[in-house]
């Protein structure tokens, strides 16, 4: 399924998101979106999550990229490999790269508009390299609040105010493709 012609990968983190994730369950509400696999679920490598991303959107469609944790840093690995490919990313609860060595490799802006999701207690970001890095990425940064690492073990499930960011993001997305129509 597409969203305003754009395809939707869902990117999880490690371990692949589990049957009662936000992201599994968007999955199932949204039959034409892609999970993009992983390889090794259990094996943080960037360039090879970036890659299998990469290799899942192709250079066929605009994507949209709805990554978590580990995945966001893979999503944006791939976002700046593929540019303008990929037309937004909502990045939620993203790990910090500086915990894999990772700074240099996902340390530019993204071409498209994102939204970095982040939690006020993660225990994979904290919430004080959440700004630098949305910031870094030239991402909205939406505080979430004190809500752990958005996921199953957190609370999450079919987290409805998450699918409002969506929403909002996509809206940006396309108030911007009609600008630039409009001008072109």
């Amino acid at each position: 399924m597409t969203i305003n012609d754009h395809q939707v990968y869902t990117v999880p983190g490690l371990g692949g998101s589990g049957p009662g994730h936000w992201q599994t369950l968007w999955e199932r509400a949204h039959p034409g979106w892609t999970r993009v696999a992983q390889s090794d679920w259990n094996e943080p490598d960037l360039e090879l999550w970036a890659g299998a991303v990469a290799a899942a959107v192709g250079q066929g469609s605009r994507a949209v990229l709805i990554a978590h944790s580990f995945g966001c840093l893979a999503a944006v690995r791939a976002a700046q490999m593929l540019g303008e490919t990929v037309a937004a990313a909502l990045l939620v609860a993203p790990a910090d790269p500086s915990r894999f060595g990772l700074e240099a490799q996902v340390g530019r802006a993204l071409a498209c508009p994102a939204v970095v999701a982040a939690s006020r207690n993660d225990p994979w970001l904290a919430w004080k390299r959440a700004a630098p890095l949305a910031r870094t990425w030239e991402a909205a940064l939406i505080d979430l609040g004190p809500c752990g690492h958005v996921n199953t073990e957190a609370g999450f499930g079919p987290w409805p105010a998450g699918e409002r960011l969506l929403a909002r993001l996509l809206a940006r997305l396309e108030a911007s493709r009609a600008a630039a129509r409009r001008v072109g």
